[in-house]
């Protein structure tokens, strides 16, 4: 690797950093209660994880109003505020070998690292304090600002914010909205497999096993 050349590895957070399954499936049955909505299989829940509620709602209730829309996308977002509240970190835990991983990658002068995420800006402030990450990514992009994944636009802007040229980027991530919009938006692709969509769907460059083999993927990735 060319010593001083930045590389941005940006991150998606739920299924790819923590497991928040549990309250995403919980938040997701009282939203549709609120709306008086029949509560989705659990694996078309999982399939739109990653998108921003707005946009995930309508596909999981085709047929409701966009007013019940909005009451599903209200209850949801009160029941998970509430299980966060209740639990702290463990609403949202780390996959195993997170932490060291990203302690690790914080350490490389070369490397900034970020995030890319359908979360709100209140959602994923409260995640990053409640594991003691506060102000240790160089970008944040959330859903509050961007289009819903996969429009590359979470991607173009964090490229923007460090200077970084898109060769020099990857995007590690659990789901197809993660990888296609790396893809548009001409950066690199690492898949996942412990998240929320089956790895063989995500077409990614390089797919994990466990994330503490992210930083030996990195170094095949930017070979030079």
């Amino acid at each position: 690797m060319t010593l001083g050349l930045l590389r941005l590895i940006i991150f998606d957070v739920d299924g790819t950093l923590v497991d928040s399954q549990a309250d995403i499936l919980a938040s997701m049955a009282a939203g549709f209660a609120a709306g008086d909505v029949p509560v989705p299989e659990r694996a078309a829940i999982l399939s739109i994880v990653g998108m921003s509620l707005e946009k995930a709602i309508p596909v999981l209730a085709p047929d409701a109003s966009a007013a019940t829309h909005a009451v599903i996308v209200d209850g949801y977002k009160s029941a998970y505020q509430r299980l966060r509240a209740e639990k702290g970190a463990a609403s949202s835990p780390f996959y195993p070998g997170v932490r060291d991983t990203l302690e690790h990658l914080f350490n490389v002068p070369e490397y900034l690292v970020g995030v890319a995420t359908g979360k709100s800006r209140r959602g994923l402030t409260a995640l990053l304090d409640s594991h003691g990450l506060t102000g240790r990514f160089v970008t944040e992009q959330v859903a509050d600002f961007h289009p819903s994944k996969p429009h590359p636009a979470m991607i173009h802007a964090a490229l923007s914010e460090t200077g970084v040229e898109p060769e020099n980027a990857v995007m590690v991530g659990d789901t197809t909205f993660d990888m296609d919009m790396a893809r548009a938006a001409g950066i690199g692709t690492i898949g996942v497999s412990w998240g929320y969509h089956s790895p063989d769907k995500l077409n990614a460059d390089v797919t994990l096993t466990q994330m503490t083999d992210l930083p030996a993927a990195l170094k095949t990735i930017w070979r030079d």
